[in-house]
């Protein structure tokens, strides 16, 4: 593994800007399951059309937030791990420019990252469907918990819903901006994610240089100059001190 850490900070070194596209896997240490890993994942467990789609937030809510709602509320207390931390150093050391995630779970900000774009949307807050007003996700489940299926704005009595991108849900506009700055970067990370969601995994194939740092195989690992098949944190951490010490 030397060998490629070597390359990946010889390809941070030479860029002058460096974009970090983070997955499911960067957060697992932080006990955080992902959605695809056999036996493990959550998908293997729950159908993710039942838990985590607009079709049941709408039409069934009641199913919505006695399945999926608990998915996005078990994340609350997550803390940020060692890879989180070793990113906003990276920021704010300027090794790093923009960090694209597909996490809601917000633990990037947690950690000190800045500059993140979010491109599944997040668990801080939901907000109404009529009237658009925001409302914090501990809100939400405390409505919720008091029996309030599905929980309504307190200014319109809309529905609530969290800012989360679902399936049957567009991306944000943030994606956009993402798409825009992977294809200005010279190079691109990704870190804990299968590249198997789209279009956000389409970003691994317009990036002009391209690090992968996933434990499982991806289906652009034959693009990628470096791909490292170890814990993150592990790899970020090794990373970091050559880049800190040279």
């Amino acid at each position: 593994m030397d060998e490629k850490i070597q390359k990946a900070v010889q390809l941070i070194r030479e860029s002058n800007k460096v974009i970090v596209l983070t997955g499911a896997g960067i957060s697992t240490e932080s006990g955080i399951p992902d959605f695809r890993s056999p036996e493990t994942g959550l998908w293997e467990k729950i159908d993710p059309m039942k838990a985590l789609s607009t079709n049941i937030l709408l039409n069934n809510p009641e199913q919505f937030y006695a399945l999926g709602f608990k998915i996005l509320t078990s994340m609350l207390d997550a803390k940020p791990n060692k890879s989180h931390e070793i990113l906003a150093k990276m920021e704010r050391e300027g090794h790093i420019s923009t960090l694209v995630t597909q996490n809601i779970d917000n633990l990037h900000q947690k950690a000190g990252s800045q500059n993140v774009l979010e491109v599944h949307g997040h668990i801080r807050e939901g907000y109404c469907l009529n009237c658009h007003a925001k409302l914090s996700l501990e809100k939400i489940k405390e409505k919720v918990e008091h029996k309030e299926v599905p929980p309504k704005c307190m200014l319109c009595g809309g529905i609530v819903r969290p800012s989360v991108v679902m399936f049957g849900d567009p991306l944000p506009s943030c994606f956009d901006q993402a798409w825009n700055e992977t294809e200005n970067a010279d190079l691109l990370i990704v870190i804990g994610s299968s590249l198997e969601v789209g279009p956000v995994n389409y970003l691994a194939h317009i990036c002009k240089k391209l690090i992968i740092i996933n434990l499982a195989h991806t289906a652009y690992d034959h693009r990628a100059a470096v791909c490292i098949s170890e814990k993150a944190s592990e790899v970020l951490n090794k990373i970091y001190q050559l880049l800190k010490n040279n």
